[in-house]
This record gives structure tokens, sequence and C-alpha cells, in this order.
């Protein structure tokens, strides 16, 4: 953990005296001359094992009660308390610390990372959001008085950068955190609140698209066709947001046309889309394979609810190969196959395809299981006499 170093008062103001976590902070500055004797106690706080550092910062605490010198004691609390993984009390002083520093952006950090640890997803978001709103502040401040526009814009590029790390921590711990929430109604809402704090970003396209999955998943569809429509409405031709709207309004038998014509399309981006520059070859061969058997199985989909089983078969053919790297999407692919089987009364095919979606680990498995249990228990038609 970053400590506030000391200044001595004959240098104050110069700038290679500086701390080096000031330099990387935003804030209130608090300067500590050296040899004074805060300094000397925070010396005694930062070189004190860990059984004795609470005191020494309570009485550091009560030797300085001014307010500048109550954000350096919050300072060390906050430290003290997340490094004893004691979030709660962590917490406590990272609040008391922001009701005197507002823009104390390490404090953001660590509150972030308390939140995280304790797996606290409603304060790890709020924190979150104050921490990019205290960035957003710094990035649109004015430069102060006698600091020139341009130098004004080079010295906040710089302190910036030195932020880079610690703002690429915090996104992370927003996205893992989102992404490990059992709800997915709360998944959704978080990765919604994300896409706000990161607009125009790969990470943000990605937060929408599974907020809309989850939304699906939790039979929110005026959420998820909300996130959708706003997608394609600055992209039309988003192939995941196109496919998540087909997969939904052929699963309802919802606007069919429209969730073929969007299968159709989205087949046909596949074939011309350019690999991203981050995704090597065989990432990408597999992305835009489960998109197009996506689509394939979509239109089978499609295909089963207008009762058109020799078509639905066909299409559902073409997408299980396509879709083998995502078990789930297959499994899906070949019940629905078991069913076009099924109804074409062709018994063996459809046990052979409810057995594959049996054998995988996903939400078709029991479904699928039944209905080879009903297959094996049917007796079979007698046969008329010659």
């Amino acid at each position: 953990m970053c400590f506030r170093q000391t200044l001595t008062a004959l240098f104050l103001l110069s700038a290679f005296l500086v701390p080096a976590c000031q330099a990387q902070q935003l804030g209130k500055p608090v300067m500590i001359p050296a040899g004074s004797d805060a300094d000397h106690q925070l010396n005694a706080i930062n070189n004190a094992d860990a059984s004795q550092k609470l005191a020494l910062i309570d009485g550091f605490a009560k030797a300085f009660p001014e307010s500048d010198m109550q954000i350096v004691a919050d300072e060390q609390y906050v430290n003290y308390y997340l490094n004893a993984k004691r979030y709660d009390k962590a917490f406590e002083y990272g609040d008391k610390l922001f009701a005197l520093d507002p823009d104390n952006y390490l404090n953001a950090v660590n509150m972030v990372r308390a939140a995280a640890e304790k797996g606290a997803l409603d304060r790890l978001y709020t924190y979150g959001e104050r921490a990019n709103s205290i960035l957003s502040r710094y990035k649109a401040s004015p430069p102060p008085e006698g600091i020139s526009a341009d130098d004004w814009a080079r010295l906040k590029s710089e302190k910036l950068a030195t932020l880079k790390e610690n703002q690429e921590y915090v996104e992370q711990c927003l996205l893992n955190g989102a992404y490990n929430s059992k709800d997915p109604g709360k998944k959704a809402d978080d990765l919604v609140r994300f896409a706000k704090m990161y607009p125009g970003t790969a990470q943000s396209d990605q937060a929408l698209m599974v907020a809309a999955t989850a939304y699906q998943q939790a039979q929110n569809r005026g959420k998820m066709q909300e996130i959708v429509n706003n997608a394609l409405a600055k992209d039309p031709n988003n192939i995941d947001m196109m496919l998540l709207m087909a997969d939904d309004y052929s699963e309802n038998g919802d606007q069919l046309d429209k969730a073929e014509a969007y299968a159709r399309k989205a087949i046909s981006l596949t074939d011309t889309a350019q690999k991203p520059e981050q995704l090597t070859n065989e990432q990408w061969n597999q992305q835009t394979s489960v998109q197009k058997g996506w689509a394939y199985s979509t239109i089978g989909q499609v295909d089963l609810q207008q009762r058109q089983e020799s078509q639905a078969v066909g299409n559902l053919l073409k997408a299980g190969p396509l879709l083998k790297s995502n078990a789930a999407m297959y499994a899906r692919n070949q019940y629905r196959l078991g069913f076009a089987y099924l109804n074409l009364k062709k018994n063996a095919d459809a046990t052979k395809a409810f057995a594959e979606a049996a054998a995988i680990d996903s939400p078709y498995k029991a479904m699928a299981q039944q209905k080879l249990d009903e297959l094996s228990s049917a007796k079979p038609a007698h046969k008329k006499a010659s």
C-alpha cells in the first residue's frame, strides 16, 4: 500500500520532492514536513508490526484532530483494515475519508478492492461508479490559474497515465463481480451499469450482450429487447444482437418472419466479417462457427414453430457440427432435432438426437432424458399379418 511520505518544509514547492504516492493520487494534497511529530508518528506506523499498527494509528488520529491530518489518519485506517480483511471497518473509514476528501481516487480504488474481496456487489458498483466519477471530474477540470490549457492537458495526461493500472483494476473488478452474480436479473442490471461507465468500448459491447442474455434468462423480455434494439439502432450489422433477437422471437413463436430474416442476414455477415486483431485465427473461426450454427439452429426452430419438420431437420443438421464448441447451444440444437425427428415419426433418429442432448450437462439434459425414457417405454407397433 502507498502511504503519504514526507517533504521538508524548505522544499515543499519543489516538484522533485512530491511524494511518489501523491503523484499518482487525485484528491486533496496533504503535505507533512520532514522531521515533524506527524512525520515521526507516520514512520512508526509504517515500520510497526501488524499487531502494533492500530494503536499507533489511534494515537496519530488523536494527536492531530485537524481535518487535513484526519485525511491521513483515515487513509491509515483504511489500509490497516483492508490488509486485515476487516472489510466493514474499511468501508467505515473509507466513507469518512470521502467526507473529508471527496475526490480521493486511491480511496475509491481501495473501496472497490474491499467490496470485491468481500463479494459485496452493491458496494462494488457504488464505489466503482464513484471512482469513474472522480476521473471524469478530473478530465473535465479547467486549468488552474497560471497554467496554460496546453500545459494542463499535458499534466492531466501524465497523471492519468500513472493511474492506468488502477483504472484497469477497477474495470476488471466490476466485470468479474457482475459475471459471477448468480441472479441473472442482478447480473444484467450491473452489466448495464458497467456499460454506462465505459461507453463505446469493446468491454461495454460485450457487457451489453451478456446483459441482454441474462435478461432473457430472467424472462425479462422487455429489458432484453430494449438492449438489443438500442444496439441494432447504433449498429444494424451487430451479429450477436441480431441473433439474440432472432433467438427470442423463434423461441416464443413471435414474429417468425423477422426471426428468420435476422438469422439469414447473420449467416451472410459471418461470411464477410473481418477478424479483430486481438483474436487468433482459431478463436475467430470458432466464434464465426458458433454464430453461423446459432443462426441455422434458430431457423430450424422457426421451422418447428411452423410445423415444417423436414426443413427443420435440414437446418438443425447444418447447425450441429458448427455448435460443437458451445455445449449448451449444441445440446439445445440436438434437443430440437430430436423433436423434429419425433414429429416425422423417425424414432430411431429422435432417440439418437435426444441421447446426444442428454449426455451434455445443460438445461436440456433432464428434458432430453425424459424424452428418451418415453421413447424406450413406448410399445412398438404390431405388424399386420401378411
